[in-house]
């Protein structure tokens, strides 16, 4: 529908149903006629269509209407799109009659000349160019004029000499590309990167080369030294993400947890590193910390369990009831059967509440019926209630399940029997 509006707008620009200049010396930012607002989103339109044609003639007749050399600048850029470029030479040329005084048509002239491989006419003009205006961008254009010629080494010499002027990283970058990609001097570009980044910093346009160069050689030292200076510059998830992931790579576990600690990037990966090292102390602090920004119980529940693991004192009873205390709020949220089990040991073990821990042993059981460690800790409750005759029948179906020869199963089953054997004694006696 949009297209057909385009349509019927020129057709009624052909036939000058609309208004001409309002004024013969335009204004910047100021209307130049009543309808140029109207030609103006009809052109954008047309671009974001992708009907380049529509918005070039609209762009061109903004021009002729206002006299304002953007609408000039913008209707040649679509048309270059659609790769006219001898229209686009032929239209500069009866603009500029060989005048190098507006830089951005010179610019669209040579970029045109490119497209129709007129690279020594483009040479050319290029130089006298830049000559003139000393940007940047106009010697990386004659950079890649000489590429196109495959003359990489004048191309680099060129652009060498303006990087000394300054020391623009833009064309540090492309001197760099010209190394590695057309004349395979790998060493030299990765050197001259590294140098300007250890004088001039390692900014994102540096930083992203250099990550480039090191990924095609799998350096991953280097590659790893490049994320990290980036990160510092730009605090980015995905950044760090690579950082992470390299450190895991390497299997530097210490360094990866410095990482996480000081960047704060993945809250969530550093609990499971500090799992992995045992350090019981900070995994739980930080799963509270977790907790209480997701109030999510199950981050409450790991904080339980590794407060109660990383203190060497088991019998303190201010940590058991803060332990007990945690456990409780997390399986009154959800039940699931590891925080039941570990709140129904830590109440028998410590003959804190057997009858109450077993309760919620019987809970996880529910859950998990077939749970070597589950039916361990219902057989632990009955042995510290006296009756060892169930815990041993226990106990010894424990032991044919997957997790009965754990180290705590069958220290278990060692203190069942002896009981056993006690009161077998004791009835002996009598």
């Amino acid at each position: 529908m949009i297209k057909i509006f385009i349509t019927l707008f020129l057709a009624l620009l052909f036939s000058g149903c609309f208004g001409g200049l309002g004024s013969p010396a335009p204004k910047p930012y100021e209307k130049t006629f009543a309808e140029e607002d109207i030609y103006i989103l009809f052109a954008l339109r047309a671009e974001q269509l992708k009907d380049y044609e529509s918005a070039a003639t609209i762009f061109n007749s903004l021009y002729e209407k206002s006299d304002k050399k953007e609408y000039l600048y913008q209707s040649l850029q679509n048309e270059l799109t659609l790769h006219k470029n001898a229209q686009v030479v032929a239209k500069i040329d009866a603009v500029t009659d060989g005048s190098m005084d507006d830089f951005k048509l010179v610019r669209l002239k040579i970029i045109a000349l490119i497209g129709d491989e007129k690279f020594e006419e483009a040479r050319v003009l290029a130089i006298k160019l830049v000559e003139k205006s000393k940007e940047v961008n106009d010697y990386i254009l004659v950079s890649e004029i000489y590429v196109k010629q495959k003359k990489y080494d004048t191309a680099l010499k060129y652009l060498e000499s303006a990087y000394t002027k300054d020391y623009n990283e833009k064309i540090l970058d492309r001197m760099s590309i010209i190394l590695y990609v057309n004349l395979q001097r790998n060493k030299e570009a990765i050197a001259q990167l590294e140098t300007h980044a250890r004088i001039h910093g390692c900014s994102k346009i540096i930083c992203t080369r250099l990550i480039g160069f090191y990924s095609n050689e799998n350096n991953i030292d280097s590659l790893l030294s490049v994320y990290l200076r980036y990160y510092e510059m730009e605090k980015s998830d995905n950044i760090a993400k690579k950082i992470v992931q390299i450190y895991a790579y390497k299997k530097e576990y210490i360094k990866l947890m410095g990482f996480l600690e000081k960047s704060k990037s993945d809250n969530e990966l550093l609990l499971q590193v500090y799992i992995n090292a045992k350090n019981y102390k900070k995994a739980s602090k930080l799963a509270n910390t977790l907790y209480e920004e997701t109030g999510d119980a199950n981050y409450l529940g790991q904080s339980a369990i590794f407060e109660y693991e990383s203190n060497k004192n088991k019998a303190d009873k201010k940590m058991q009831d803060s332990v007990i205390e945690k456990l409780k709020e997390a399986v009154s949220a959800e039940k699931k059967p590891l925080y039941l089990n570990y709140l129904g040991y830590l109440l028998i073990d410590h003959s804190i509440d057997i009858k109450g821990g077993m309760k919620y042993i019987r809970e996880a059981l529910k859950l998990q019926p077939n749970s070597a460690f589950y039916l361990d800790s219902l057989a632990w409750g009955y042995y510290k209630l006296g009756n060892c005759e169930k815990a041993y029948k226990i106990i010894s179906e424990v032991r044919k399940l997957d997790g009965g020869d754990d180290s705590e199963v069958i220290a278990h089953e060692k203190a069942i029997h002896e009981c056993i054997n006690k009161k077998n004694k004791g009835k002996n006696k009598k």
